[in-house]
Formats: C-alpha cells, structure tokens, sequence
C-alpha cells in the first residue's frame, strides 16, 4: 500500500466515523460549512468540493464523494440523476466527461472503494448516504452505477436482470433514498414543525403525502407532503380529519360528537377549524389541486 493510498483510506474512514456520530435520527442532516470544515489530522480537510458536485482531493486517484443539489419543485437539477431499467441508481458524469472528477468516478469503481453521497434536502443542508459503491462505468450514457448497499454490489449491471433483482434494486432504492430524502426535505420545509398542531420533535414527525403513492398524482415532491406528527399523520392517512381548499382542518363529525378523555378533545377535537402552517417559501406550499382532490376522498370516506 502507498502512502497516497494509506491517506486516502485513513480519509474515508475517519469522514464515514465523523457521520455516523453526527447524523442521529433527531438531527440527520449536515450542513454545507460542517461538510467543508471537517477536521481530519488536526486540519480541515473538506468533504465536499466548493463548487463541484464530485470530490477528488488533490493526491488522491478516486473520487471521495459525490453530491446532488437541492432544487425546489419544478426546478430540475443540472445533472438528472436517475434510476436505471435495473433499478440501480445512476450518477451522471458532471461537464466533460475527461474532466479528472468524472475520472475520479472511474478509479472508484476500478479500486472499489466506498463513497458518501451527499443529497441536498434544502439549501446548504444534505442528507448524508454512506458508504455508497460506484458498480459500473457507462460512458455512452456518461454516468456511473451506484450501490446503496453490500448486496447491490454483486447485481448485475450489464446484460439482461432478472424481474427478482429488479424489483429488489428499486425497493432498496426507495426504502433506502428516495423516502427518507422526502421525509427531509417535507420536514424542513415545515422548519421541523408538525402543520396541525406545531410539535417541533423531529423524531416524533412524518412526511406525510397528500395524496398517496398509488394515485397518480402522489408523487414524492414537496408539494404533495405535510409534516405532520405521528398522531396526525395517522389521523389524516385514516381520514378521521381532512384539511379544506383554503388550508383550515376539518374534523370529521362522528369524532367532533364522541366524549372521551383529553387526547381525543386536544389531540383531535381541537384541530377543527383551524389554519394549518404552511412553508415560507411558496414552491414548497401544497398544491392547491392536490389539496382539494384529497379532501373529496375526505368527504366521501366520511
């Protein structure tokens, strides 16, 4: 092992320890300043590039990290990253496709070395993803195949994959990314804070959809999320209360009649008629059509 190897392993796995200890479940998301100002040997030694979305420290043959930026709805990001037909998820090759990060990308799959993923969940914030695995180099489509996981690593990425494997890959990747990227980004577009009754535990919060993911429509972006605590989350899932076109809740009249203890009057009963919180920045609000579809399935489930 060379010492530029023996420093590069020394990086990884002191950066990998670093999130682990910093990313909780109560606060899982790192700030673009602490991923620049990360603290290896006594020096900074940034996690991420300051204006590049692929980290290749000087010294260094493979990519340490790679990142996505945050764009609100409607916004597409510069470099689409996707999902293949294998249900591997892939990182597109940032400008020319010789340019040294993108062959940063290479040597990290030739060396199989692990990477962080860092997805951007709001501006300057990200949700870390580590370690990640670079399985495949597709240089007609200038992109890479990514792994979230050990056993991702041994499937198949040229030539045909079984239905098995594929369903297998996407589950993983929705389980593993695509959920728990929404659930950040809905839960700070709400400034951590349930819409309903305001409880700021981000434990004790979900990313609700407005309207579910087997509509049509319930796609996993900002505008068809609510962040609502555990309680009411399962109480709009369940459609004991609804929320009306102009934001206000509505609780469902069987409930506001029954008596029972204090959970049900405050929990429940006392939302009625109030003004949900709403995100600052608009693009992040409710779609208003959505809004008004899912109280119709309110109306007629009641």
């Amino acid at each position: 092992m060379s010492l530029g190897d023996d420093l590069d392993s020394r990086v990884r796995g002191a950066a990998m320890a670093w999130l682990r200890r910093r990313s909780t479940p109560e606060n899982p998301v790192v700030s673009r300043a602490e991923l620049l100002g990360f603290q290896f040997e006594g020096r900074t030694f940034p996690l991420v590039d300051n204006q590049l979305g692929i980290r290749k420290p000087q010294g260094f043959s493979a990519a340490l990290s790679i990142l996505t930026t945050y764009r609100s709805d409607g916004r597409s990001a510069p470099y689409e990253d996707a999902v293949g037909d294998d249900g591997l998820l892939r990182y597109k090759f940032q400008g020319n496709p010789s340019h040294y990060t993108n062959e940063g990308l290479r040597q990290a799959h030739l060396q199989g070395v692990p990477l962080m993923w860092f997805v951007g969940v709001q501006a300057g914030l990200y949700l870390p993803f580590f370690p990640v695995w670079i399985t495949a180099v597709e240089e007609a489509a200038k992109q890479v195949a990514v792994a979230l996981e050990e056993a991702q690593r041994m499937m198949p990425v040229e030539g045909p994959v079984s239905p098995l494997e594929r369903r297998y890959a996407e589950r993983v990747t929705q389980q593993r990314l695509h959920q728990p990227v929404f659930r950040q980004r809905v839960i700070q577009a709400y400034e951590t804070s349930c819409a309903m009754c305001r409880l700021r535990h981000r434990s004790l919060l979900d990313a609700a959809h407005i309207l579910p993911d087997r509509h049509s429509l319930g796609i996993a972006a900002v505008s068809n999320g609510l962040a609502l605590c555990k309680i009411h989350h399962a109480a709009f899932d369940q459609n004991i209360l609804g929320i009306r076109p102009d934001f206000v809740i509505e609780v469902r009249s069987d409930i506001l009649e029954e008596i029972d203890g204090p959970m049900l009057k405050h929990g429940l009963q006392d939302m009625h008629d109030q003004p949900i919180s709403l995100p600052r920045h608009r693009a992040d609000r409710p779609h208003r059509n959505l809004i008004e579809e899912r109280y119709e399935m309110f109306r007629s489930a009641g």
